[in-house]
């Protein structure tokens, strides 16, 4: 077992690990268990009741954060004709079709998130063993196979996140970062929630969110009352 840090440890001490603290406590409580020297990124980590074994009770989407993630997002555009100049004129920072494509099988990854067009997908489909695994293919579901371009990509730049369950029924998202301050947090995890909510499966019975935790890229994690999440649809 891995020995934890003095600051871990002394940043756990300020948190009871018996109680599920509302929200705002939550947020309130972050900084002071906050060590690092750098601005730390928030997540939020959820336990879901699906069971993503079952197609339909997958969770998978994206949402636009209203106060982005803090951080500059380097985003890369396969589209042609048109669209390739919405793109470049959206603020895209790499655009093209099957000389991005082959750039990309030699071994250059130099991005952050990937959008296409529908009419390019049959090339950009070669890429799926490469890019998939960095959760980087663009995927109608999340909406990243769009024509909707400009519109996707200024999203992409100001914060948008995308998450999906993992096999074990948890979502970990990052919703900002600790410089953001209480109540700009508050606004991206309430977006982010509702989002989640929207999308649970018909098929899921029972509590569909079970568990909540909030952290920064070094703290430990601070555990969540799941009603918070249940009032947001009152």
């Amino acid at each position: 077992m891995a020995l934890l840090g003095k600051k871990y440890v002394e940043a756990r001490k300020k948190i009871d690990r018996e109680k599920r603290y509302e929200m705002d406590e939550a947020l309130e409580l972050l900084p002071q268990i906050t060590f690092a020297k750098f601005d730390e990124t928030v997540e939020l980590a959820l336990r879901l009741g699906v069971d993503p074994r079952h197609a339909d009770q997958m969770v998978r989407g994206s949402v636009a954060l209203p106060n982005g993630l803090g951080k500059t997002v380097r985003v890369l555009v396969f589209a042609k004709g048109e669209k390739e100049k919405e793109a470049q004129e959206a603020g895209a920072d790499v655009v093209g079709a099957e000389e991005l494509i082959e750039k990309i099988q030699k071994g250059w990854m130099d991005f952050d998130k990937a959008i296409a067009t529908p009419d390019v997908m049959g090339m950009v489909s070669k890429l799926g063993k490469i890019l998939g695994p960095r959760g980087l293919m663009p995927n109608p579901k999340v909406g990243t196979v769009t024509f909707d371009i400009a519109k996707t990509v200024n999203e992409m730049k100001a914060g948008r996140v995308e998450f999906r369950v993992d096999k074990a029924g948890n979502l970990h998202v990052p919703v900002g970062k600790i410089s953001f301050g209480k109540e700009k947090l508050m606004e991206n995890v309430n977006s982010l929630l509702d989002a989640i909510i929207r999308l649970k499966p018909p098929t899921s019975k029972g509590t569909y969110i079970k568990g909540m935790a909030i952290s920064t890229t070094m703290s430990p994690g601070i555990k969540i009352d799941p009603a918070y999440a249940r009032s947001l649809t009152k």
